[in-house]
């Protein structure tokens, strides 16, 4: 008789997401993950290759995740700019995983998309990646520099990124 199946594949990433967001990448252990499923560590190995897999998993759920919300922000680039930002505050270390090299290109890609339609809705085909690019390099150095605490001088950092969204928008669109 076979053993009956104690965990699945989703359940393993939703433990591996939990931990990954209360104590960073090193906290994503098969131990950890598998005493979180209720399971010892060597059934894991029956779904997930290994850690390194595990958090390539972990990163692709994220990438879905931005996705989502990318597309679920009716093409505004205004809007993404904000989805994008709330992306990073709500689940810092999986923003942060998002940019290594664990997660799947194809992954990272699909992210783009949303993006890509609203750059080339708002500048055209011809310069759509090039906004796209200036974009997304602005919101992730503004984010990571919010989540790393390196605003140091004061002021009002949902103001500074409401000046930065309209400014670069409207440049855009100028």
């Amino acid at each position: 008789m076979p053993t009956p199946e104690r965990t699945t594949l989703v359940s393993i990433i939703d433990a591996a997401t939990a931990l990954l967001e209360s104590g960073g990448v090193s906290a994503v252990t098969m131990q950890a993950v598998a005493q979180a499923v209720g399971v010892k560590a060597p059934s894991l190995y029956k779904r997930v290759r290994d850690r390194e897999a595990l958090l390539a998993l972990v990163g692709g759920a994220a990438a879905d995740d931005l996705t989502k919300r990318l597309d679920a922000a009716s093409g505004s680039l205004e809007e993404m700019l904000g989805a994008f930002r709330r992306f990073g505050r709500e689940r810092p270390e999986a923003f942060r995983l998002l940019f290594t090299s664990t997660v799947d290109p194809d992954k990272l890609a699909a992210t783009s998309a949303p993006v890509l339609r609203a750059t080339t809705a708002a500048v055209g085909a011809g310069q759509a990646l090039d906004a796209a690019r200036l974009l997304t390099a602005w919101a992730t150095g503004f984010v990571t520099m919010e989540l790393a605490g390196a605003f140091r001088l004061g002021g009002d950092l949902d103001e500074a990124y409401a000046y930065g969204v309209a400014h670069l928008v409207g440049s855009l669109r100028g």
